[in-house]
């Protein structure tokens, strides 16, 4: 079975995380400045299979759009030029930031680390992910 890979993206940093291959289990993979994210793409998709890649799409309490709803719908077009065999959907991604500081707060993760914006990319990423997991096994 294929992976499912959720992004997080952002104007200078790139949070991702993926599932076990039995897309059980969501796990963090790594933080990349945006700009590498197609490379990094088209490394890992060589190694790993991946059946969908879920992007965080940033949107306002009233659905309309923020500064990064534009550079994320960019990304998607990106994404499903280079992978066309791939299944790439936009997702809602609201709040996840504050559930990862908030998640990180409750790991007991000293606040030098919380602070670091890497780490709080990836978690976000992969709380996308656990939220897409949620909805599919109800």
């Amino acid at each position: 079975m294929a992976r499912i890979m959720a992004i997080d993206y952002g104007g200078k940093r790139t949070g991702i995380a993926v599932t076990d291959p039995l897309q059980i289990i969501a796990t963090g993979l790594t933080t990349i400045p945006s700009n590498e994210l197609i490379p990094f793409l088209k490394k890992y998709l060589v190694e790993e299979p991946v059946e969908l890649i879920l992007v965080g799409l940033p949107k306002n309490w009233d659905e309309s759009d923020t500064h990064g709803t534009l550079p994320a719908k960019q990304a998607i077009e990106k994404i499903k030029k280079e992978f066309p065999a791939i299944t790439v959907r936009d997702v809602d991604e609201r709040y996840t930031s504050k559930m990862a500081k908030d998640a990180m707060l409750q790991m007991g993760m000293k606040k030098k680390d919380r602070r670091n914006k890497k780490i709080v990319d990836e978690i976000a990423a992969t709380i996308i992910l656990q939220e897409y997991l949620q909805s599919i096994s109800t």
